[in-house]
């Protein structure tokens, strides 16, 4: 879909600021997704100001620090002396000409939708909202979130009366989405190589929305709604989703058989076409593959529609941690000792390696799991010297060092960090229950693969 000409005035003046670099540019939520796109607008000369309700952000970036391992403190300091500051003021948002939201989209206890953050924010921002602004929803959510729940929100609360802007003869404020396509950990692609798939509410909203991400993206991918934006997300992260459950399924039918699905993985992808690798796990964690399929399940019940398919996907993924735990069980049983009572180490606790991201980590559902069963459970990763509380978990649990290996009865890699020597893991420990392949190429008779 090609972006329509722009139209006449006010959409030409934002576009002059744009060009500038003068325009003025608001992300909302300075995590995983908000700060690195925060920081990309800096790197650009745009003056750039990021809110976040909690206050340790916020005062650790004005001092020039950074929370997230892969933001160093002098990425931070470069924002800084570009006009990046952050603020917990709301009101500020009257001074944006584009406001970007970053919130979490979590599922509930019920893995039903929670769309809190969104509502909250909306609700938060409408009262600042003028006519020429841009809104736009980054969060991975349903199809028909913008403009079902977040225009609605902004309409009501708009203390002009402003209605969403449609067209070039409406005045108002824009509303758009585009989905974020962060892959935590990943080097190997640039942000700004990233195509950016947008969505607006009306032709001019797109236009805006692609001149604004057209700054700081080598492409755009513009599309006819929000509603298609926001399945575009959703079918990226489900062809994973859907993907890695079959994995993981055929791994526990090849534990059965005798066969290493690892070694029939590497042969599979040498076939030039028709096929890509994935990998199993210990189950899934992020913040998008583990909830997206919910979100559209969930959707889909609103058009009388079961995703049959889908949901049986995220059902064998759920099942991983549980599947981990049978298995801890039966090695440990083949030596004679019950889980209720043994002391487990587990290695890693991030959704993957080498990244400090602890969201639907299944290593955190695991370690519940171990405890429910009577083990006695550490844990060491090198991003988190302590774990406390979370929206689902509460574990009060500080790390410990990878020493006296041998007094655990069982070693449990759950994520593979590349800073373990996985061979001294092996030989100094009992029992190592290996979920990630982490131990590959390593013969030992101490080595339980799952």
């Amino acid at each position: 879909m090609s972006v329509p000409a722009l139209a006449a005035s006010p959409i030409n003046e934002r576009k002059e600021k744009l060009d500038r670099r003068t325009a003025r540019i608001g992300v909302i939520g300075l995590g995983y997704v908000g700060l690195p796109l925060a920081l990309l607008f800096s790197e650009e000369g745009f003056p750039v100001t990021g809110f976040d309700i909690d206050p340790a952000k916020v005062e650790t970036l004005n001092a020039d620090g950074s929370y997230i391992v892969r933001i160093t403190p002098e990425e931070i300091r470069s924002a800084r002396k570009q006009g990046f500051s952050a603020t917990a003021d709301f009101s500020q948002i009257a001074l944006m000409d584009a406001v970007l939201i970053c919130v979490p989209t979590p599922l509930n206890d019920y893995h039903e939708p929670d769309l809190s953050f969104v509502t909250k924010t909306a609700s938060s921002i409408a009262p600042y909202l003028w006519a020429g602004q841009l809104i736009v929803l980054e969060s991975t959510t349903y199809p028909g979130t913008t403009e079902e729940v977040l225009v609605p929100l902004l309409e009501a609360g708009n203390t002009q009366s402003l209605k969403v802007a449609r067209t070039a003869e409406e005045e108002g404020f824009y509303v758009a989405f585009s989905p974020e396509r962060e892959d935590p950990g990943n080097d190997t692609i640039a942000r700004r190589k990233i195509p950016k798939v947008i969505g607006g509410v009306g032709p001019v909203a797109l236009e805006f929305a692609s001149a604004l991400y057209q700054t700081i993206f080598d492409r755009t991918v513009p599309v006819s709604s929000p509603a298609a934006a926001e399945m575009t997300k959703l079918l990226e992260n489900i062809y994973r989703c859907v993907n890695i459950a079959l994995v993981n399924e055929l791994k526990q039918l090849c534990q059965r058989m005798g066969i290493d699905l690892f070694e029939v993985i590497d042969a599979a992808k040498t076939k030039p076409f028709g096929f890509q690798a994935f990998y199993p796990g210990p189950g899934l964690g992020g913040h998008c593959i583990p909830i997206d399929p919910f979100y559209l399940s969930w959707k889909a019940k609103q058009f009388d529609f079961r995703t049959r398919f889908i949901e049986l996907a995220g059902e064998v993924n759920i099942g991983m941690p549980y599947y981990v735990i049978d298995r801890a069980t039966a090695a440990l049983n083949d030596r004679r000792k019950a889980l209720n009572g043994s002391k487990i180490l587990v290695l890693g606790l991030a959704y993957k390696r080498d990244i400090d991201d602890l969201r639907e980590s299944p290593a955190l559902t695991i370690i519940e799991l171990l405890r429910e069963r009577g083990a006695i459970v550490s844990y060491n990763d090198p991003f988190f010297p302590t774990v406390g509380r979370g929206r689902h978990y509460d574990l009060n649990m500080q790390r410990v060092p990878v020493t006296s290996l041998g007094d655990y009865d069982a070693v449990m890699i759950v994520t593979d960090h590349t800073t373990y020597d996985y061979p001294a893991i092996v030989r100094e420990s009992q029992l190592v229950i290996d979920t990630r392949n982490a131990t590959k190429g390593i013969v030992a008779g101490n080595i339980v693969r799952c």
